[in-house]
C-alpha cells in the first residue's frame, strides 16, 4: 500500500543547494547600479550583504553545500512532509493524484525559515551584529527572528501597515523571537516619513518596506539587509523544498506532471519548482504554475523590465517582470504577495517557456482554502491557497479529460494567523479587487526604459 504521508531520513537530506544559474538556456542579464546604472560587482553589494551571500548571488556552481551548521538548525523541522491529499482527491472524483509538501511544520509555519537560517548563519559568521528586514504578512518577519534568535543577533522588522494590523498575532511571534518591529510606513526612516506626510493613512507596501530595511541597514555599520525573496540567494537556498519533494516521490516511484506553487517575490514557488524544471532542461516532461492574485498580477499582467525593488529606489535595477515600484497592490489578505516585482530567475524561466503563470481572485481563493480545509484538516495561509486553486483546477480538468495525473503543490504555511480573511470570507465580506492597467500603465511610466535582453 502506498503511505501517505512520505517522510525522509536524516541520512537522506539533501546537503546540498541546487543553483540553476549554469543550467538556464538564457541567462540571466546582471543587475544594475541605481545611480551608475552600469552591471553591479560585489563590492557594490558588500554595504548591505555578507561576501559568502553575494557569491551566491552570482556563483556558477550547480551545487553549493549547506553549511553543518544550517543543517543542525534544519533537522528541528525537516524534512517536511509529502502528503497525499486523499480526501480532496475523492471529493472532487478525479483520477489525478494531489500531493502536497507541508512547510507549515516549521517553527514559524511557513517555508520562510530554509533560507532565515542560512542568511543568519553567514551574516554571524561575517561578524555582523544586527540585521534588518521587511515583512509582508509577517511570516518572513517571523522566520528572520527566529533565525536571528538562533545564532545570536539582533533583529529589526518594518512590517506592511495593512498586515500590522490584519494581523497582530504575527506581531507578537516576531516579538517573542526577539525582535523589534513597526509597522511600515514607519517614522524611524527618511523613506517611512516621506510616505507618512505624503499619505498619513498609507497602507504600505513590500517595496516601501524594503526601502526603510535598506536605509536602516545601509546606515549602520553593524547591521545588514537581509531579503525573504527575490533575489538568487533566496531561491538558491529554498530548492531544498523541491530536492526533498524529489526524493520523496522517488520512494513511491512517482514524478509529477505539474508543479504549482503561489508567487509573490519567487521564494517559495522556485523551491518547490526549480529542482523540476532543471528536469524539464534536460527533456522530461514536467509543467512549472505560478500562482498570483489578480490584484497584484506581476508575471501575467506585468511588463518584462529593469525596474527598482523598492520605492525609494536604494536598491539595484533587477531584469524582471514589474507592476512598477510606485505600485501600491490594493489590502487584500495575501500580504506576502503584494509585491509589485518578481525574482529575475522566476521572471527568466517565464521568458524562456519553462514555466507557466495564471492568477484568481480572492474569493475563489478562499474557497478552494475552506475545500481543503474541510477535507485535509490544515487550514492553509492565504498565500499558499492560491497553489490549492490551481491544483483543484487542474485535478477538475484531469477529470473532464478521463486522464490521470500527478499533481505535486507547496503549501507553503498554515493560515493560524489569518483566521480575519477566513472570518470575512465565511461571513461573505470578502471583496474582490478588480485591477484597472490604467493604475500598472500609470507605474510603468515612472520607470526609465533600459534595454534589457528580452531571450
Amino acid at each position: 500500500m502506498t503511505p501517505r504521508v512520505i517522510h525522509l531520513d536524516e541520512h537522506e537530506m539533501p546537503t546540498a543547494y541546487y543553483n540553476i544559474l549554469p543550467d538556464l538556456p538564457d541567462p540571466l542579464a546582471p543587475p544594475l547600479h541605481p545611480g551608475t546604472k552600469q552591471p553591479v560587482g560585489p563590492q557594490d553589494l558588500s554595504a548591505i550583504f555578507p561576501m559568502e551571500l553575494i557569491k551566491q548571488e552570482m556563483s556558477p556552481d550547480r551545487h553549493i553545500e549547506i553549511p553543518e551548521e544550517v543543517q543542525d538548525v534544519y533537522r528541528t523541522y525537516r524534512s517536511t512532509p509529502l502528503i497525499r491529499a486523499t480526501r480532496l482527491e475523492k471529493l472532487l472524483g478525479t483520477p489525478a493524484e494531489i500531493y502536497f509538501k507541508y512547510e507549515g511544520v516549521s517553527p514559524a509555519g511557513s517555508h520562510k525559515p530554509n533560507t532565515a537560517i542560512p542568511q543568519a548563519y553567514y551574516n554571524k559568521q561575517a561578524g555582523l551584529k544586527r540585521l534588518a528586514t521587511e515583512t509582508g504578512a509577517g511570516q518572513w518577519g517571523s522566520a528572520l527572528s527566529l533565525a536571528c534568535q538562533m545564532f545570536g543577533l539582533e533583529c529589526k522588522v518594518y512590517m506592511v501597515r495593512v498586515s500590522y494590523d490584519q494581523k497582530p498575532y504575527r506581531r507578537s511571534m516576531i516579538r517573542a523571537w526577539g525582535a523589534d518591529v513597526v509597522a511600515s510606513p514607519s517614522k524611524d526612516t527618511k523613506a517611512g516619513r516621506a510616505a507618512l506626510k505624503a499619505n498619513p493613512h498609507h497602507p504600505g507596501s513590500l517595496g516601501l518596506a524594503i526601502s526603510e530595511a535598506v536605509e536602516d541597514a545601509a546606515g549602520r555599520d553593524d547591521t545588514n539587509y537581509s531579503l525573504g525573496s527575490v533575489l538568487n540567494h533566496v531561491l538558491l537556498h529554498q530548492t531544498i523544498i523541491g530536492l526533498e519533494a524529489m526524493k520523496q516521490l522517488e520512494k513511491i516511484d512517482r514524478f509529477p506532471d505539474m508543479v504549482i506553487g503561489c508567487v509573490g517575490g519567487g521564494s517559495n514557488f522556485g523551491g518547490i519548482a526549480i529542482p523540476f524544471v532543471r528536469e524539464r532542461i534536460k527533456g522530461r516532461k514536467v509543467r512549472a504554475i505560478a500562482v498570483e492574485p489578480a490584484s497584484c498580477p506581476t508575471l501575467t499582467k506585468g511588463e518584462f523590465r529593469y525596474d527598482f525593488g523598492d520605492v525609494a529606489k536604494l536598491t539595484p535595477l533587477l531584469p524582471m517582470h514589474t507592476l512598477g515600484h510606485t505600485f501600491v497592490p490594493e489590502s487584500i489578505h495575501a500580504g506576502g504577495l503584494r509585491y509589485h516585482g518578481m525574482s529575475p530567475i522566476v521572471s527568466r524561466m517565464l521568458m524562456s517557456n519553462l514555466i507557466e503563470a495564471r492568477s484568481y481572485m480572492q474569493n475563489e481563493v478562499f474557497e478552494a482554502a475552506v475545500m481543503f480545509a474541510r477535507t485535509e484538516g490544515i487550514i492553509p495561509a492565504p498565500e499558499s491557497s492560491h497553489a490549492i486553486r490551481a491544483a483543484i483546477d487542474e485535478a477538475n480538468l484531469a477529470k473532464e479529460e478521463g486522464q490521470r495525473r500527478v499533481i505535486l503543490f507547496n503549501l507553503s504555511g498554515h493560515g493560524h494567523f489569518d483566521m480575519s480573511a477566513y472570518d470575512a470570507y465565511l461571513g461573505g465580506k470578502l471583496k474582490n479587487h478588480k485591477l484597472h492597467v490604467d493604475e500598472i500603465k500609470a507605474a510603468l511610466a515612472k520607470i526609465a526604459k533600459l534595454p534589457v535582453p528580452a531571450a
